[in-house]
């Protein structure tokens, strides 16, 4: 018998087609056909509501997270984008539906039904006509033409909306400034020299204020005549200066060398060292010499007398050397 693969099952069976007709393949294939008559359901009601002239549903804000999400179409066998988009905007069930009425789909359904044997009467449950679809595009088009129209009256009453407020600031700054002209009632200037302060005045309403009534250029006439100010002297810091007298910034001044100056962090010698202290770290504490007090002050006499190996020969000459020595020794005391 003929080994047969079913990618509806995603298994291999030795029992040929024949596997076409068991239960659990025609349980598989009617869950399977299930979703997709759901998910085709719900795109061909989105077509009808579009095709009557609902422009709320058919027309919304694009969003990445809920607009592109993709439907598995079992007949085709790939993931298909379920919403379309024009600019900013998303179309609901748009990509669906342009699959769906795509020839290709017809193609690849008709195959898939031929191959599964499912049953005809399901197979248009799956498939969207092209009249059913151009009507669909047709309430697409009149959607996004009104939403259009909206959005360019929106953007017009913002515009109107922005030179009633120009307008009014316009006339509260005339209004302003009529009060600051119109003179006082009477209180004439004298016939005679003008006062002191006229000067000042005439300079002040020379000024144009801005929006806020608030002058846009100094008064340099802001001292009364006959007033005098003492001049003591320029003010200097005591040192080297500051930012104020243009002095240098005190990181940019160049440190005087001095002979006191300390050496900021270990010597080289010291750092030999702790770098020696580590290595002895690492070797076992209990070994020969660990112990060993190398600042003490000794002489060359420090050696054992039988130490001969410390300076040449063999190890059992100086052995049997060390036990004559020892013996005569012995013999002279």
């Amino acid at each position: 018998m003929a080994v047969h693969y079913c990618g509806l099952c995603r298994r291999s069976s030795f029992s040929g087609r024949r596997h076409l007709y068991s239960a659990g393949h025609r349980r598989r294939l009617r869950e399977a056909l299930e979703r997709l008559q759901e998910e085709v359901a719900a795109a061909r009601a989105a077509a009808a509501a579009a095709a009557a002239g609902g422009e709320c549903g058919a027309v919304r804000p694009y969003d990445p997270a809920e607009h592109d999400r993709r439907v598995w179409c079992l007949c085709c066998g790939r993931g298909v984008r379920r919403d379309g988009r024009r600019g900013g905007m998303a179309l609901p069930q748009a990509g669906l539906l342009r699959h769906l009425a795509g020839p290709e789909h017809r193609r690849e359904t008709a195959r898939f039904w031929r191959e599964q044997r499912a049953e005809t009467a399901l197979r248009e449950r799956v498939l969207v006509p092209a009249e059913e679809y151009e009507r669909f595009a047709q309430g697409v088009e009149r959607a996004l033409a009104a939403h259009r129209r909206r959005e360019e009256e929106r953007i017009q009453q913002m515009a109107a909306a922005i030179r009633d407020a120009e307008q009014r600031q316009r006339e509260t700054v005339r209004a302003a400034l009529q009060l600051q002209t119109e003179p006082e009632p009477g209180a004439g200037p004298p016939s005679g020299s003008p006062p002191a302060g006229a000067e000042r005045d005439s300079s002040r309403d020379a000024e144009q204020p801005g929006p806020s009534g608030m002058q846009t250029r100094p008064d340099l006439n802001w001292m009364e005549s006959g007033q005098a100010l003492t001049f003591i002297g320029h003010q200097e810091a005591e040192g080297k200066g500051n930012v104020h007298t243009g002095a240098k910034p005190p990181w940019l001044t160049e440190e005087e060398e001095d002979g006191s100056k300390q050496q900021i962090g270990p010597s080289y010698e010291e750092f030999l060292k702790q770098k020696e202290k580590q290595k002895l770290k690492k070797l076992p504490p209990e070994r020969v010499g660990a112990n060993f007090d190398h600042t003490s002050q000794t002489g060359d006499s420090w050696l054992p007398s039988f130490g001969r190996v410390w300076n040449h020969g063999r190890r059992w000459q100086s052995r049997h050397q060390f036990r004559t020595e020892s013996g005569e020794k012995k013999k002279k005391r």
